[in-house]
């Protein structure tokens, strides 16, 4: 691997970064984003039963809060459950803004990589094209050694380029579609907390 950083030269640098970062932000949200850690089982149930059982304190809603990210905007529905429906929808609706905030989180960054790793597998090309062209001498001779390593630089830029491009943007849409799926469960999960809570639906 080393040797092909090497043949690949200087250019290829930023892209060893740039696929270095999206391999933390990838192994970092694969293991935020799990199901069971954002929207675990059960949860809603549990909450209208220890509501309806003990009532709210401030001591459920902090440990609620702290749960998981659906615990985090059922808990604050919970604590403004004496409050209208409007006032409780509102309440659930910021902490559902600063929760898909969270949950958002790296994934411009992963995107920002995906776009622009083909750009710098573009500009080593550009670099390579740079070192065959100086292997040419005014009296029309080439340098063989210089030639070919302009050659390794312009080829294997573009494909680091593509292969740090490529996985990115693939897992960048993954993370946006689950996201996405997750945020409109919860919602429908908070919606019915509110509906239960005051009476407008059975559990």
């Amino acid at each position: 691997m080393f040797a092909l950083i090497q043949a690949a030269g200087w250019p290829v640098w930023p892209l060893v970064l740039a696929s270095v970062i999206a391999l933390a932000i990838i192994a970092e949200r694969l293991w935020s984003l799990r199901a069971s850690i954002v929207m675990p089982k059960g949860l809603l149930a549990q909450v209208v039963q220890e509501y309806r059982q003990n009532g709210v304190s401030d001591t459920t809603v902090t440990k609620l809060a702290n749960h998981s990210p659906l615990g985090q905007v059922l808990a604050a529905g919970l604590k403004n459950v004496k409050s209208p429906t409007p006032v409780m929808k509102e309440a659930i609706e910021e902490s559902g803004r600063a929760v898909a905030a969270n949950m958002e989180r790296f994934l411009v960054t992963l995107g920002t990589i995906a776009a622009i790793a083909p750009l710098l597998g573009l500009f080593g090309t550009v670099v390579g094209m740079i070192e065959i062209f100086g292997a040419t001498s005014p009296g029309g001779e080439s340098d063989p050694k210089q030639l070919a390593r302009g050659i390794s630089i312009a080829l294997y830029n573009t494909a680091f380029g593509l292969v740090v491009a490529v996985p990115s943007m693939v897992f960048y849409r993954h993370f946006r579609g689950k996201v996405d799926n997750l945020l409109l469960d919860m919602e429908m999960q908070s919606a019915k907390l509110v509906e239960v809570l005051h009476g407008e639906r059975q559990t």
